[in-house]
């Protein structure tokens, strides 16, 4: 093999590999949750900003409210004072007009930023109910991911014992146990075979010995009779 198609093999092998983890199911989902998580991070932010600036407008425009009415009072003691000769009726009508202009230009800011803060609250609201959602979302995928991973586990632990299971061959085995049976039931009747022999095996000297010691007086007897009998002394 070449050296190329060595370093092609690899290559494919690399690609085949990253292809592999690509596809990875609990990789893939690990990385949309911390996708979702990010993506929460940014609306809880925004859903702070609007309700930060929803707020602000509400004590705006009850600070106007509250600007207005100072105005109505101080335009009424005014008219007050000119009333009892405190002031010139003219001069108190003029600013009393003043306040009175004062006042509806407060009130109508006081208008237009409640107005402004309902529009930022409906706008938290909405938010609202977006960051409750994905942080819905992000759990019930969280508890997917546990979920895929005891699967993964479990699929992995049954693929290795399957793959064991499917390298052992049964015949084989079979075979192999019955040869070893053969061979033991040989060895052990060759083995009571030699203790038969070794039991039976007795040598002129070992019957020699045996007479010496003892047992032989009966053979002693007839073999003198039978001298005795023949003339032999």
């Amino acid at each position: 093999m070449s050296i190329f198609q060595r370093v092609f093999r690899m290559g494919k092998a690399e690609v085949n590999s990253a292809i592999d983890k690509i596809e990875d199911p609990i990789k893939m989902t690990e990385q949309g949750i911390r996708d979702l998580k990010k993506d929460l991070n940014t609306a809880m932010t925004s859903l702070a900003e609007v309700k930060g600036q929803a707020i602000r407008l509400k004590k705006q425009a009850e600070d106007n409210q509250n600007a207005a009415a100072d105005y109505e009072k101080k335009a009424m003691l005014l008219l007050q004072r000119a009333q009892s000769g405190d002031l010139d009726a003219a001069e108190a009508d003029r600013l009393a007009t003043e306040a009175l202009t004062r006042k509806d230009d407060t009130a109508t800011r006081a208008a237009q930023l409640a107005n402004d803060a309902q529009q930022q609250e409906t706008m938290a609201n909405n938010l609202q109910t977006q960051v409750d959602r994905l942080k819905s979302t992000i759990a019930s995928h969280e508890n997917d991911l546990i979920t895929l991973r005891a699967r993964a586990r479990t699929a992995a632990a049954t693929k290795k014992i399957n793959k064991q299971l499917a390298k052992v061959d049964s015949s084989g085995t079979l075979a192999m146990l019955e040869r070893m049976k053969e061979r033991v039931d040989q060895d052990e009747s060759l083995a009571q075979a030699y203790g038969d022999i070794a039991g039976q095996a007795t040598s002129t000297d070992d019957e020699i010995d045996q007479a010496l010691a003892g047992g032989g007086s009966s053979n002693d007897e007839r073999l003198a009779a039978l001298k005795t009998k023949m003339g032999i002394s």
